[in-house]
């Protein structure tokens, strides 16, 4: 095998000669595939030395000579799985878009607070922290398919319960029933939300950085603007019927599952080398996704202080003038949102537990806001990576873009709650002002939280280890539904008693609420941050165009970095950005 090893050492100066060796976490040189690598280069040496590839059997699999090797072919078995795990995965979340919404607006008219809205959600996102540890074990022992078929089941059991909620029960029967259908729901986004990340690192080649970055915020921006339709039609559908609603989603749920029992490799997902024990759930020993997943419970915290249940209540909450205070005859004698009391003939408030002080708006229109959050945040994310990331030239991004993106996700929130208490727009209740102002603020917050999202989708399949994917993901997942329970639960009980109360008919200021909210999204943000910065991936600094370092380079990594991006295209470079084989050996 001479000639192999002399192809290696030869490989920065050849156009096509190149062999990649392998370590394992101590830095001994790993074998496993040697012996299908030696027996394919004798018998091929040539197409070896060519860069042909193979598939299991050692039959070449190398795309003819006039296409582009880097280009995806969407026939090629190598692409098949992506194609198929990623339709069923945004097809599945139109539906986990719209049992959010269908939940949230029917139990606002049911007269259940913010934060016992919150409550039944909580279970939503317990079932997200456990689910994403053991989906990380079942995908790295049992593969992907499984957890997928699973989660698209549950999905379908979620939906089935929520018939049963009945108007004659109790609210504490109804939390706990809800609740409990909302926990099938967590289960099954999280299994299915496995598949959908994992596979991107699967079928993208381990030196094509760049590459999975914009595959990556491809898949994860498409799927929030899935979610934010599914937003829109949760709460459309409920405006023709709460049932008409539930049934509609069950058939999408329905359309996905032929393709992913047909057509998955029930082997795709799974560890190479052996299976997951139960321990290596937590990868504890790679330091860098732990600090990771810990930004990440930050960050999505101080989006869902504010977000998931505050600000849709906000939206619904009718103007506090006149509460309890103005007869009536029917409903259209008070103000948005608020009714006619039957027996005291005073206007009151739909929903006490929702507070009042808000733009009052039907429950379609709190979709459509809600919604076009989300597919304005997902589209964002999609091109991130051309439209932001990369004409900063931080692509790909590294820790310190990470925390860069964190300082600057504090500004919209610390401003809206700067606003809500002082700005005349919202002490004299100028509905068209406030509106044009949570517009604004929240598109601002889209753009800048899509980024984020973006940079830490791209850095944990960066950071994981290839025959880990399945359990290394699921460990940082779990960190995000711990982030959106924190902020969740927290958010229920700062909007309901931060404001002041206002009366039995009126309920608290649900302006003061909302804003101490957003500042509590600030801090959160601030936190992601700080703790970003414990991670060790700097060596690269941080850009801002092509011409300016915010944060220069390690020495000898700039040059190694220009390297990488000008031999992004062919495939020349070395693991890790090292611009020879002393450097890299030494690596090692």
């Amino acid at each position: 095998m001479a000639n192999r090893d002399d192809d290696y050492s030869d490989s920065r100066g050849g156009d096509d000669q190149s062999y990649d060796q392998s370590y394992d976490d101590n830095g001994t040189r790993d074998t496993r595939d040697n012996d299908d690598a030696d027996r394919r280069y004798e018998d091929d040496p040539d197409g070896y030395n060519k860069g042909k590839s193979y598939n299991d059997d050692g039959e070449d699999a190398q795309l003819n000579g006039n296409e582009d090797p880097d280009r995806m072919n969407l026939t090629s078995s190598a692409l098949r799985p992506f194609v198929i795990i990623s339709s069923s995965y945004l097809l599945f979340t139109i539906t986990d878009g719209a049992i959010r919404m269908i939940v949230l607006l029917h139990a606002y008219n049911k007269n259940f607070s913010a934060f016992e809205v919150a409550i039944m959600f909580s279970l939503y996102e317990v079932a997200g922290v456990v689910t994403n540890l053991l989906a990380g074990f079942m995908g790295a022992n049992w593969g992907i398919k499984v957890t997928l078929i699973s989660g698209l089941s549950l999905q379908l059991v979620a939906y089935g319960m929520l018939f049963g909620w009945q108007d004659d029960w109790d609210k504490n029967t109804a939390i706990i029933y809800v609740t409990i259908a909302q926990m099938f729901a967590g289960i099954a986004k999280d299994l299915t939300k496995l598949g959908g990340k994992t596979v991107t690192k699967l079928v993208t080649p381990e030196d094509q950085d760049s590459k999975l970055f914009k595959l990556v915020s491809l898949i994860t921006g498409w799927k929030n603007s899935l979610k934010g339709v599914g937003y829109f039609l949760g709460s459309a559908l409920l405006q023709i019927s709460y049932f008409t609603a539930l049934i509609t989603m069950m058939v999408l749920v329905l359309l996905a599952m032929p393709w992913v029992i047909l057509s998955l490799d029930r082997n795709l997902g799974m560890a190479k080398t052996k299976n997951a024990s139960f321990m290596e759930i937590f990868t504890l020993n790679n330091k860098n996704l732990n600090w990771l997943s810990l930004a990440r419970l930050f960050l999505f915290a101080s989006r869902d202080f504010w977000f998931e249940v505050p600000l849709p209540f906000y939206l619904r909450s009718p103007d506090c003038l006149g509460l309890g205070s103005t007869f009536c005859n029917t409903d259209a004698d008070c103000g948005r949102s608020a009714i006619c009391g039957l027996d005291s003939g005073i206007c009151e408030n739909l929903n006490i537990g929702g507070g009042c002080g808000g733009l009052g708006m039907d429950r379609v229109y709190v979709g459509i806001f809600l919604g076009g959050y989300i597919i304005l945040y997902g589209q964002i994310q999609s091109w991130s990576p051309q439209l932001v990331i990369g004409p900063l030239d931080q692509s790909p991004p590294n820790k310190l873009a990470a925390v860069f993106w964190n300082f600057i996700n504090c500004l919209p929130t610390v401003i809206m709650a700067f606003v809500m208490h002082f700005a005349v727009a919202f002490i004299n209740y100028k509905v068209p002002s406030m509106t044009i102002w949570l517009i604004a603020i929240i598109g601002v917050f889209a753009f800048i939280f899509a980024v984020n999202s973006a940079i830490h989708s791209y850095l944990v399949v960066k950071y994981a280890e290839a025959d880990k994917i399945a359990v290394s993901v699921g460990f940082y997942y779990m960190s995000n539904a711990l982030g959106r329970l924190f902020g969740t639960i927290s958010s229920g009980i700062l909007y309901t008693w931060a404001g002041e109360n206002l009366g039995p008919e009126a309920g608290t200021n649900a302006t003061a609420g909302l804003a101490a909210c957003f500042l509590a999204g600030t801090f959160s943000s601030l936190l992601a941050a700080v703790v970003t910065l414990m991670i060790d991936d700097q060596e690269e600094g941080l850009k801002c165009g092509g011409c300016c370092f915010l944060i220069p380079a390690a020495s000898g990594a700039s040059q190694a970095y220009d390297d990488d991006k000008v031999d992004e295209n062919d495939d020349e470079q070395y693991d890790d950005g090292f611009d020879d084989r002393d450097q890299y050996d030494k690596q090692y």
